[in-house]
């Protein structure tokens, strides 16, 4: 009975996979989201009748794809910010001043109007292509394109206006 196994292997492996997710992403709601997600994707995998064999070590593999996916979701978010800020993808050589910019343009985001926010956070965040911003927007694609050249200048100008934190 493979959800009697996937049960007893909850109960001895929860606090593995936790504790690694923890240990890894340093926040405690986080490492609970990616506990779940961990978990749901489980009881999802046990559910096809070809199912992987159960152990600790597949579930922590589970968690360990569920980490990675959250970074690459991160990272995706951080260079659709840095494109709408600089216009351009361009490789930063410093981890520490990427993450500041990051964490500087999110603020600007959050700064800006409304149908500023939605347009540029649809279009370079969640990576959607114009003419399906347009449709969430419920606006003509030109009207989205024009929206978002002003939301870009809108951002710069606002991004230019934030004073770099101290060194």
């Amino acid at each position: 009975m493979r959800a009697d196994d996937l049960l007893g292997l909850y109960d001895a492996a929860l606090p593995i996979v936790y504790g690694y997710l923890l240990s890894r992403c340093h926040r405690v709601p986080l490492a609970e989201e990616l506990t779940s997600e961990t978990f749901l994707a489980a009881v999802s995998e046990v559910q096809r009748d070809s199912g992987p064999p159960l152990s600790t070590a597949w579930i922590l593999g589970v968690a360990r794809h569920k980490l990675v996916d959250h970074w690459r979701r991160l990272a995706r978010e951080e260079r659709g910010i840095r494109l709408a800020a600089t216009g351009a993808d361009e490789p930063d050589d410093d981890p520490w001043e990427a993450t500041l910019d990051a964490m500087r343009a999110r603020q600007t985001l959050l700064e800006l109007g409304p149908h500023h926010r939605a347009a540029l956070t649809l279009r370079y965040v969640d990576d959607l292509p114009v003419p399906e911003v347009a449709e969430i927007l419920n606006r003509t694609v030109h009207a989205t394109e024009t929206l978002l050249v002003r939301a870009r200048a809108a951002f710069r100008r606002a991004y230019a206006g934030l004073e770099a934190p101290d060194a």
